[in-house]
């Protein structure tokens, strides 16, 4: 079994749209991670809660954070879209596509003029102790990000991971740099015919301290290695749904 197969299975399984598939297991697995990451109250069984029903089943005393159910939804949409242009090159008005559908109807954010739904940040930013291109800045510099990928001709995981530290660094986007950034790794190992990933919560920490280190020391092995990590086991779940198929 390899990438092709399961870029092929996610794609198919996503026209059926049936449950308890490769597709299914993905779509909940990875909103859940991806949105934890970056702080997110919807749990799991939330999560799945959200994409089987529309509808979220929580404990009485719990209050649902608008906002972080809104982008689990989105978040869904936004992987569904990641897999209909998957055989496009990557782009910048398909990372600003990811980023409004992603944030879209976030009600906060969407009601501030200067956040900038879909578009490049218009105020500074900063990710830990990182300083991000500026506003002025962003543009060019993702311009330029986008020119030195497309001219590496056989690209590795190793490329794709270069790729999002780099994207961190400019951070484009008012928030939501994570999770776009993320989205555009798992893209990438699929469009280069690579097993992709997605980090799992239980390495964030471990991936956190990987992208400072490579930012700011230029160490890449803890980051690598935490990717390696999570597309080992993606490949595991991969297998199980897919060699039951044959």
């Amino acid at each position: 079994m390899g990438a092709k197969e399961i870029k092929e299975a996610l794609i198919e399984q996503r026209k059926i749209n049936l449950s308890g598939n490769l597709y299914h297991k993905t779509q909940l697995e990875f909103a859940y991670h991806n949105n934890y990451i970056e702080g997110s109250t919807i749990t799991f069984d939330e999560t799945a809660s959200i994409y089987d029903t529309g509808t979220i089943l929580t404990t009485e005393d719990k209050v649902i954070v608008l906002k972080d159910a809104t982008e689990t939804s989105n978040h869904f949409t936004l992987f569904k879209y990641m897999l209909d242009t998957i055989e496009d090159k990557l782009s910048e008005e398909m990372i600003k596509k990811f980023h409004f559908i992603l944030k879209n109807g976030t009600l906060k954010e969407s009601e501030k003029e200067w956040f900038n739904v879909g578009e490049y940040k218009q105020k500074k930013n900063f990710v830990g102790n990182i300083t991000t291109s500026l506003p002025k800045d962003v543009s060019t510099d993702m311009k330029d990000l986008l020119k030195w990928y497309d001219n590496i001709s056989n690209k590795t995981i190793e490329d794709i991971i270069e790729f999002h530290v780099r994207f961190e660094r400019i951070h484009p986007f008012q928030d939501g740099n994570g999770r776009v950034g993320r989205m555009i790794m798992f893209r990438e190992c699929l469009y280069n015919d690579i097993i992709p990933f997605y980090i799992e919560d239980r390495n964030k920490d471990f991936y956190i301290r990987g992208i400072k280190e490579y930012q700011n020391h230029n160490k890449k092995s803890y980051l690598i290695d935490t990717c390696l990590n999570s597309q080992d086991n993606y490949e595991k779940i991969a297998k199980y749904f897919l060699e039951d198929d044959k």
